[in-house]
């Protein structure tokens, strides 16, 4: 089973550094790849609404922006609160110091410390809430970022039809 999840995160890792060349390189502005199947951003459906298609092995990836940065995520709704990587945290002009690794958290892969931090603003689509919390979780720890129930607590969420619905 732990080779398992080791693979899995491996795949995860392998698929956001793709993400991150699309990124940086320019190519595929609209749509991303991870691995070799598309990456939807969300459609906004008015100001209030967003629906989110099922992404690459059947996950809901989101393209937000926090603190008006991009930042890719994974919809969570396992995970207590957002959850980022170390690496992505610098991008936004988030820099934890080793001390303020305190906070103890249950992941798949055991217990690992991550740094509690507060984000003024989350926007995914026309869906913006204000002031959360988040954690912040070395690279090595956590293979991408997770939109966890800090910001789906604050908005009204459905499944619908293979689709993940978010409403404010």
């Amino acid at each position: 089973m732990f080779k398992i999840v080791i693979a899995a995160c491996m795949m995860l890792a392998a698929g956001v550094i793709a993400v991150r060349y699309v990124d940086q390189t320019g190519r595929a502005p609209n749509a991303m790849t991870v691995g070799s199947a598309p990456v939807i951003s969300p459609v906004a459906t008015n100001s209030r609404s967003v629906t989110v298609a099922r992404g690459p092995g059947g996950h809901f990836v989101v393209d937000a922006r926090v603190d008006n940065r991009r930042v890719e995520f994974i919809v969570d709704t396992g995970a207590t609160h957002i959850a980022l990587r170390q690496s992505d945290a610098a991008r936004l002009g988030i820099h934890p110091r080793a001390s303020d690794f305190t906070a103890k958290v249950n992941t798949a892969n055991g217990v690992a410390r991550a740094a509690v931090v507060n984000l003024r603003v989350v926007e995914v689509g026309g869906i913006v809430v204000r002031d959360l919390k988040a954690l912040v979780h070395h690279d090595e720890a956590l293979g991408v970022n997770l939109l966890g129930m800090s910001f789906l607590g604050r908005v009204r969420w459905t499944y619908e039809r293979g689709k993940l619905v978010l409403e404010q």
